[in-house]
């Protein structure tokens, strides 16, 4: 029998989603299902007081499985977010009680904005923050063209897209990326604590707090995320993205003058 892709254990109020596709933990399609399904049935079922949110192993997980795009027909990017990224971002903003992601390792891509999604976030001190679309010629989506400039300020976001260097969980805690970084054998006893301290408290005002904060911060996401949508489709056209896709899959560095 096939392993679960998501692992999901629901206790005391506190609805645990495991992402579980070794060896990254990356995003293909089903895992994407299977995320956005787990976050519509949390919004349905009472029980359910919180949401925390990590990965299997030492990876959160490394964002989109670009072997996806390497094989078949050319695929539109627009028509992809629409279906998989921009249901599952407004599914955990719309989601009316909280939501912790539990940073476990190597977060990047579509994941990162994932994880700027949720409304807290907790780090391992072996945690890491990777933008990563540049790495193969894309630009950012996910929301994280609006969320991490929102967290963490245009300058440093700017930096952190164009160079695509690593962020480690210090200076993500100092920029203000994460809410606290702990050691990483403690994490998950760390993360559920907080957990559990949300879903026994008053979840319908924080709810209502986080319709707050979407309003005031984040009142045009879906429109950004269909923006975003549409600057991928012309970027996943370009030399660069060819370039970038192919130099991942072999396994050399990209030569973007040469593209």
């Amino acid at each position: 029998m096939a392993e679960e892709i998501l692992l999901s254990e629901l206790e005391d109020g506190v609805l645990t989603l495991t992402l579980n596709r070794p060896k990254a933990n990356a995003f293909n399609e089903d895992l994407i299902k299977a995320a956005q399904n787990a976050f519509k049935d949390a919004a349905r079922n009472a029980d359910v007081r919180c949401v925390l949110l990590t990965g299997s192993g030492k990876i959160f997980s490394a964002g989109q499985d670009v072997t996806e795009f390497g094989a078949g027909a050319p695929r539109s990017f627009r028509a992809h977010l629409q279906k998989t990224y921009n249901p599952l971002i407004l599914a955990m903003r719309q989601l009316e009680k909280p939501v912790i992601a539990a940073i476990n390792g190597a977060v990047a891509g579509a994941a990162l904005g994932i994880a700027l999604a949720a409304d807290v976030r907790i780090a391992s001190d072996q945690a890491r923050f990777v933008v990563g679309f540049g790495g193969i010629g894309l630009a950012p989506d996910s929301a994280v063209s609006l969320m991490l400039p929102l967290v963490i300020g245009l300058g440093r976001a700017a930096e952190a897209t164009f160079f695509n260097d690593p962020i480690s969980s210090e200076q993500a805690l100092a920029w203000g990326l994460v809410n606290r970084v702990v050691p990483a054998d403690v994490l998950m006893e760390e993360a559920r604590a907080w957990a559990q301290r949300l879903a026994d408290g008053p979840v319908n005002a924080m709810g209502l707090a986080k319709r707050d904060f979407n309003r005031a911060h984040l009142a045009h996401l879906e429109e950004q995320l269909d923006y975003e949508a549409h600057i991928q489709e012309i970027a996943g056209r370009g030399a660069d993205h060819k370039e970038g896709l192919a130099a991942f899959i072999e396994k050399r560095p990209a030569q973007y003058r040469s593209s």
